[in-house]
């Protein structure tokens, strides 16, 4: 496995936490990897931990820049056996496949620092609420998370309680115990669309419960119920930029940011990677008020999804739509790290781009939009082209005929 390593100017750390209705996951910090950066320390990520009232709680992992820190501590990528369960279930339909994928993956850990300590910032951090795709967690995005971090953002990236992660779990308030969330297939008889619709909009209203979240400890007020009360959210209340924020997803997460602008004004724009538009009723598109970037893969997309996004592109001349030539579904994962015959015999076959490359094309087309759409005072303009849909291995819209893979 040769996992990634960021770019920017910061550190990356990352922790987790789950709690009651307002409980935030625990952080992280990670040294940036020597070769990539302007000199400055990398990133960092917390996450959260399970939540006691399963309607009104959060989880989450938290990516924030951190000052570097001898001898950081990396955290698991898979955070607990119990997953790898969900992931077999997700992948094979076999939960009891789970030992393979734990001996496979339950090792890997992301290269970031756990707890790391946070870097302050007098103008405050943008914010950025990532929501995971169909079957997946709060984890396996490290990749383009850790990299955002690293050049100035917090990111705070969710574990969706609507049955649509690989699985997840809160706290019961009475006794404390655990109760797990499995992944849900769409029930016999029942319409796929109905189905996901509702679960996209629960999703969406969890991404704005995420923002309030932020919102009160940026107003000082204190978090109640934290799981693992042993970071401090405090440090964040004078270095968030509340009026700078954006919200993030792929897949069932993309649509799931596009529907978040609906519901929430705060969120200046979203980022969609390879978004499946499917859920989303059609009712809604002439209301979403803000500009949406598209990056999508190669081997994913449909026409009926495609013309969705047009609908929004045409409404919206700031929308953008972009293609990433050599990639498919899980390159935007961070599965596109991971090497190996198991990971074919799963997955099936990968993309023939470099998935280094390819993070580093997304990772920079979502900077040069967010300094756009955020008002930034930074240099990402230098990839205002991958915009257009001008640069090596990407174009504009979606070119159908043009796959080679």
């Amino acid at each position: 496995m040769s996992w990634w390593a960021t770019r920017g100017r910061y550190g990356a750390g990352d922790g987790d936490r789950d709690g009651d209705r307002d409980r935030l996951p625990c952080r992280a910090g990670w040294p940036q990897p020597a070769g990539f950066g302007h000199g400055h320390p990398p990133p960092w990520c917390p996450h959260c931990v399970p939540l006691p009232c399963l309607p009104q709680g959060l989880f989450l992992r938290l990516f924030y820049p951190c000052l570097p820190r001898a001898g950081a501590t990396e955290p698991l990528w898979i955070p607990r056996s119990e997953y790898c369960g969900g992931l077999a279930d997700v992948t094979l339909g076999r939960r009891w496949c789970s030992a393979l994928f734990s001996i496979a993956i339950g090792s890997c850990k992301v290269p970031v620092s756990w707890k790391g300590p946070f870097k302050p910032c007098s103008r405050g951090y943008p914010l950025i609420i990532f929501s995971h795709g169909l079957g997946a967690l709060r984890t396996l995005y490290s990749s383009v998370c850790t990299e955002l971090a690293s050049w100035g953002f917090v990111v705070a990236a969710l574990e969706h309680r609507d049955h649509s992660a690989a699985t997840t779990y809160f706290c019961t308030a009475e006794a404390g115990t655990e109760e797990w969330i499995p992944f849900q297939r769409v029930p016999q008889g029942q319409k796929e669309f109905y189905f996901r619709n509702k679960q996209v909009h629960q999703r969406a209203q969890e991404c704005v419960r995420a923002l309030r979240l932020f919102q009160g400890i940026a107003g000082g007020r204190s978090v109640p119920n934290i799981l693992h009360q042993d970071w401090d959210l405090s440090v964040l209340k004078d270095s968030l930029d509340l009026t700078k924020v954006a919200v993030m997803g792929h897949s069932f997460g993309g649509v799931t940011a596009v529907l978040a602008l609906v519901k929430e004004p705060s969120f200046r724009c979203a980022v969609a990677l390879d978004a499946w538009m499917f859920p989303l009723e059609n009712v809604l598109y002439p209301e979403v008020p803000k500009p949406v970037l598209f990056i999508n893969t190669e081997k994913f997309q449909t026409p009926e999804s495609v013309a969705k996004m047009k609908r929004l592109s045409s409404r919206n001349s700031q929308t953008r739509i972009v293609t990433v030539l050599g990639t498919v579904h899980e390159d935007q994962s961070d599965f596109a790290f991971i090497t190996g015959k198991l990971y074919s015999r799963i997955f099936g076959s990968r993309g023939t781009l470099d998935p280094h490359k390819a993070l580093a094309i997304t990772s920079r087309a979502a900077l040069a939009f967010l300094q756009r759409h955020l008002k930034l005072e930074e240099e990402f303009g230098q990839w205002d082209e991958l915009l257009e849909g001008v640069g090596d291995s990407v174009v504009p819209d979606v070119p159908f005929c043009r796959s080679k893979l």
